[in-house]
């Protein structure tokens, strides 16, 4: 997957360019996907740095071997972003969990 594709992703289900970030919880990393989008005046990110963003965290879900669950995921919620509530999606990273949770 490519920033690209996580922005058409994004686009194709809310129909807005969402922030998103990457968290760490007990054992496990979430992509949360927040209420902030580009189209906003008051996002804090150019577009340019906005699609920078979603190539690095698209790398991170690459290497984590989760681009199916966050697809999958996506396209089975219900649940949409709004103010002060992200949609979470879990990314499990099998047995090397330990390595990726101490490095991220």
């Amino acid at each position: 997957m490519t920033g690209e594709e996580l922005h058409q992703l994004l686009l194709a289900k809310w129909g807005r360019s969402y922030d998103v970030q990457l968290r760490r919880g007990t054992g496990k990393v979430f992509l949360q996907v927040m209420w902030k989008y580009l189209e906003q005046a008051s996002f804090p990110l150019t577009e340019a740095e906005y699609l920078a963003h979603l190539d690095e965290v698209a790398g991170y879900i690459n290497a984590w071997g989760g681009t199916a669950q966050v697809q999958g995921f996506i396209a089975q919620t219900r649940d949409r972003p709004r103010l002060g509530k992200a949609v979470s999606i879990p990314i499990d990273l099998g047995e090397r969990a330990s390595e990726w949770l101490l490095e991220f």
